[in-house]
């Protein structure tokens, strides 16, 4: 890594814009942009979590599944697959970004999350942009034959098609490609799965009022297939939030959108299909998680390639 000339650097209180953080430790993944914006000058954001009081549980009988072995990922492999998690906390001053409080919290508990569900996690602090790219190169060249699918999860400041390594900002597509059918062969029809907790914009969701309550394949068929495929193809990226929006963070309980995931996964990682989990955790950051003051909301965005249902 480049050494850092500190005679060089604009002091830190010309480039950082304070972060705006309540009594409970809500911040957004991104540099604020107050420029065009009326706000407060006192801090204000509050994280609450409603439930509903006195709703009759639904008989378990009513949850049907109906398996079509034809249209699901093959799952048996001798392992899950890898989950690379980057978490990055510390910026360096040059990026205007500010320290991501609550960040281990996410680490450690998705950690904890996808090994109970079978993946072969590794867990990587503050990596730069440089070190980011190496680290994912040297994954995708991995031979993962014996494997069923890989997952990576990104922590960090972001924006619309961007994350942040520790010295400034990537693309999040230069990750990605690593691992496109051709470049990373042995998962070639596998599902690739991203988790990435970072802003998307500086906008505010307001939320709105509402009066409503609330086969299997062969082995060697998944690795080596006998027709042409899109390179594209099984990939699944989870945003915390949608284009253009910042994603909210505690300081002290971890980010709306990982606290959601992570709660969902524990319960019925094992159960259910992942775009019915990833559709409730949408579910929960959507009604449990709000700001106090301003009552600014969150909903989290699935882009799925997958070509066929996952299950872990």
């Amino acid at each position: 890594m480049e050494e850092i000339d500190e005679d060089n650097l604009v002091p830190e209180s010309e480039i950082r814009e304070e972060e705006i953080v309540d009594d409970d430790g809500d911040v957004v993944d991104a540099k604020p942009d107050w420029s065009q914006r009326l706000l407060p000058s006192f801090n204000f954001f509050s994280t609450f979590s409603s439930k509903k009081k006195n709703e009759p549980e639904k008989p378990s009988n009513q949850n049907i599944r109906i398996i079509t072995p034809e249209f699901q990922y093959g799952m048996n492999y001798q392992k899950l697959g890898k989950c690379i998690i980057i978490n990055n906390k510390n910026f360096d001053a040059r990026t205007g970004m500010c320290i991501r409080k609550g960040t281990d919290k996410d680490a450690e508990g998705l950690c904890k999350c996808f090994r109970s569900l079978g993946f072969d996690v590794k867990v990587y602090n503050d990596q730069t942009c440089e070190e980011t790219e190496l680290l994912l190169q040297s994954v995708a060249k991995n031979d993962h034959s014996d494997s069923a699918c890989f997952a990576c999860i990104l922590l960090s400041h972001g924006e619309e098609g961007q994350i942040y390594g520790t010295d400034g900002v990537m693309a999040i597509k230069t990750l990605t490609t690593l691992f496109r059918g051709d470049k990373c062969q042995s998962l070639v029809g596998k599902p690739k799965l991203f988790f990435i907790q970072a802003c998307r914009g500086s906008d505010f969701d307001e939320g709105i009022q509402t009066d409503s309550g609330p086969a299997n394949d062969s082995m060697e068929t998944d690795a080596n297939p006998r027709y042409k495929i899109p390179v594209e193809a099984d990939f699944l990226i989870a945003y915390s939030t949608v284009p253009g929006y910042y994603s909210w963070r505690n300081e002290l309980m971890g980010s709306w959108f990982v606290q959601a995931l992570r709660s969902v996964l524990n319960k019925y990682g094992k159960q259910l299909e992942l775009m019915q989990i990833l559709t409730r955790v949408n579910y929960l950051v959507a009604t449990n998680y709000e700001s106090c003051f301003g009552k600014k909301k969150q909903i989290p965005c699935v882009v799925s390639m997958l070509t066929k249902e996952l299950y872990f």
